[in-house]
């Protein structure tokens, strides 16, 4: 699903992250260089989203299920936003796969994100979620490729909770209400990222392209380590997810609504599952640091999905 542009290389969009490797870099030799300040101490509690959540594995059920109102994950569900980002025809395509994969003890839903500038890809990523007993949703993790001019350069922004200092973000509160504090979506510190988010408005009517959609939900994020870059408004519907982004002001000039909401079928899921294990497999060899200590991607079996033997 669409996520903020974070304050490393990525502000700016992903092909500025490529072109921030050294000329001839290989896929295996990206660099993740982070600042002096987050070298000592990382970002913390003081840089504007609160002490990040603590993660307690033991509260997540087994098998993952993410049926939250306003962010359900359901296996063969594709989303796909477009609209425009500095002036360029922008495409986002999310798929929520049928794999799970463990990160930081807790068994995840693997989540495929396309970026398109145009027909070409800027980045392929796979994020990772978890809906706790109580319903709150977290971020685990996210592996993004960056791609230029068709070929993979690197992922120099690959973060996975428990890893290098990194912490678990909530991707979508239990029952957000306007007025419950501002909370933390995910930290990075050896890559500078901390996004943060609070509840801006609820019950709210939104249209876009696929339709109008009653008591929205729409969520204001930012990163306090870019103070300059910005805020966006995301739009969340019920039973649905993320329907439209927009800018706030015009220093991160993104704006995307939901042009498709389809159910995949069993041969696209086996598509994007086999796609997904590909890059899963190589990210083993592209970030053996960071995404080289997690177990491979597998598939979830729960009944009736489809696509699976």
């Amino acid at each position: 699903m669409p996520r903020r542009l974070r304050a490393s290389a990525a502000l700016l969009s992903p092909i500025v992250a490529a072109l921030l490797l050294a000329p001839g870099a290989s896929a295996t030799d990206t660099p993740r260089v982070p600042s002096p300040a987050a070298a000592k101490s990382g970002p913390s509690s003081q840089d504007g989203c609160g002490r990040p959540p603590a993660l307690r594995p033991h509260t997540f059920p087994a098998r993952p299920r993410v049926n939250n109102t306003f962010l359900p994950l359901k296996p063969g569900t594709r989303l796909v936003l477009t609209g425009d980002v500095a002036g360029e025809d922008h495409r986002v395509v999310t798929t929520v796969t049928d794999l799970t994969k463990v990160i930081d003890g807790v068994r995840t839903v693997v989540v495929f994100d396309q970026d398109f500038n145009g027909d070409e890809i800027q980045e392929s990523e796979l994020a990772f979620f978890a809906q706790d007993r109580r319903g709150t949703v977290w971020r685990l993790g996210e592996y993004p490729e960056i791609y230029e001019n068709g070929r993979l350069v690197g992922a120099p922004d690959t973060w996975i909770s428990g890893v290098e200092g990194a912490k678990a973000g909530i991707a979508m509160l239990a029952r957000p209400r306007v007025g419950t504090p501002t909370y933390t979506e995910g930290l990075a510190p050896e890559i500078d990222f901390l996004d943060c988010a609070t509840v801006f408005r609820t019950h709210q009517n939104v249209c876009v392209p696929v339709g109008c959609f009653r008591h929205v939900l729409v969520t204001d994020e930012f990163a306090p380590l870019d103070p300059e870059g910005g805020h966006q408004r995301k739009s969340y519907a019920p039973h649905v997810g993320n329907i439209k982004v927009e800018p706030v002001g015009e220093a991160n000039p993104e704006t995307l609504s939901l042009t498709e909401f389809t159910r995949l079928g069993r041969e696209e899921l086996a598509a994007v599952r086999e796609e997904v294990l590909e890059q899963d497999a190589r990210g083993y060899q592209i970030s053996p640091d960071v995404y080289g200590t997690t177990p491979p991607a597998r598939p979830a079996r729960p009944k009736g999905l489809p696509g699976l033997p």
